[in-house]
């Protein structure tokens, strides 16, 4: 009986813990959302840099960086389109490889783009993100970037959440 108590305390606590991260808070900071670790690019890297970025890693935005101040962005899409061509039909690998060594990031990054600060709240981003159609706004504190927050960065958070609710409800029902 002692044991079965000390448990039933035990599955109350973790369950009280498990429930304290059940609804975001839209007022943190995005830091507590944001990838911290960044593969960055600089403007005068070449194009195949960004398609060996883009084949090695699971990302989709890379930052372009002068020293550590951010001076651009590049997405996965427009990497893409550039590579395609529009005004030529008749694309070919060969176009695709001589646009990857004879151009180079500063040719197709996006430039004055949004950013937000660690400080700035996640209710804030989120109305950057529904009022804008990109999917990653880099975080920058005093001209130096510090992180990215993308819309697959709330996504996972929104996941974890659902996962420690749906682990709360069957402790909560074990307990009782």
């Amino acid at each position: 009986m002692q044991a079965f108590i000390k448990l039933h305390i035990h599955s109350k606590t973790i369950l009280q813990n498990l429930l304290k991260y059940t609804i975001m808070d839209f007022t943190a900071p995005i830091s507590t959302l944001m990838s911290r670790k960044l593969v960055t690019v600089t403007p005068g890297d070449r194009i195949a840099d960004i398609k060996e970025i883009f084949d090695h890693h699971s990302i989709h935005h890379i930052p372009v960086v002068k020293y550590k101040t951010l001076v651009g962005i590049i997405s996965k899409s427009d990497f893409l389109l550039f590579l395609q061509d529009e005004n030529n039909p008749s694309y070919s690998k060969v176009t695709e490889q001589c646009r990857q060594y004879n151009y180079k990031v500063e040719d197709i990054m996006t430039t004055g783009i949004a950013t937000l600060e660690s400080t700035d709240r996640m209710n804030v981003a989120l109305q950057l993100f529904s009022e804008n159609l990109f999917h990653a706004i880099p975080v920058v504190d005093e001209d130096e970037l510090v992180g990215m927050l993308t819309t697959f960065d709330i996504i996972k958070a929104l996941l974890e959440e659902d996962n420690s609710r749906i682990m709360a409800n069957r402790i909560s029902t074990v307990s009782t």
